[in-house]
């Protein structure tokens, strides 16, 4: 039976996880950097979910996972003897696609070569979600708390409902900075093509050549000069209307 305060609970935890994804927003645009968006979303979570002491961040590379991120060393090392035995909630998480929440008592007898060294560290409870921001870049967020049932049934819709938007933030940022580098290579390009189209023009008529014959006349003398045919056209443009000032 839920308390008359846990609507107000579940309302701030709602409040933190907007108030995180804004952050996380503010994090993307400035660096963009995966890494550095993993550690502010591990950070976050300390603060989303209560029961969380220490997070991390599983990746799989060629289905082999590594930490990425973590709040503290004592995950790194949770997260080790997870990769070392082969089995443990942030793989399950990782592996299976599922939200995965047990507490020590349960690990035990699902993962007990894990279970049994986490508790040697003060682990009691665990929580993990899967976590795909592209097809290369797929594992789990994973919380670890240090007293028994820390996580209840809302905190695992909570951390699904946070991982599902920090999963469209992120691809968003990545397609807005896959559109924003075509754009400036297009820029570019198109700046590249007009300068050259000017010096053909200069060339046609200093030779009273064609336009193919022009632009062979660049490519050989750039070649001869061992420069890119874009910065000798610009060279030779510069150098004409210098000469005409």
């Amino acid at each position: 039976m839920s308390s008359p305060d846990e609507p107000i609970g579940i309302r701030r935890q709602l409040d933190d996880v907007t108030t995180a994804l804004e952050a996380l927003i503010r994090s993307l645009e400035d660096d963009g950097a995966l890494d550095t968006a993993l550690q502010v979303i591990s950070r976050q979570l300390l603060h989303v979910i209560p029961g969380a002491d220490i997070v991390s961040v599983t990746l799989l590379k060629d289905g082999v996972p590594a930490t990425a991120a973590c709040t503290d060393q004592r995950a790194l090392g949770i997260d080790t003897d997870q990769y070392r035995a082969g089995s443990g909630p942030c793989l399950e998480a990782a592996v299976k696609r599922q939200i995965v929440r047990v507490d020590v008592g349960s690990a035990h007898t699902r993962w007990p070569e894990f279970a049994g060294q986490a508790a040697s560290a003060g682990v009691a409870s665990f929580l993990s979600a899967p976590l795909a921001i592209d097809a290369e870049h797929t594992g789990s967020l994973n919380l670890y708390g240090f007293h028994v049932h820390a996580y209840r049934e809302v905190d695992a819709i909570l951390l699904e409902l946070f991982v599902t938007a920090v999963e469209g933030a992120m691809r968003a940022t990545a397609r807005y900075r896959i559109a924003r580098e075509e754009a400036d290579q297009l820029a570019t390009a198109l700046l590249s093509r007009a300068v050259i189209d000017q010096a053909k023009g200069i060339l046609m008529g200093v030779h009273g050549v064609s336009a193919d014959e022009a632009f062979q006349l660049l490519v050989e003398q750039s070649q001869r000069k061992n420069v890119k045919l874009r910065d000798f056209a610009e060279q030779l443009v510069t150098a004409i209307v210098q000469a005409h000032h």
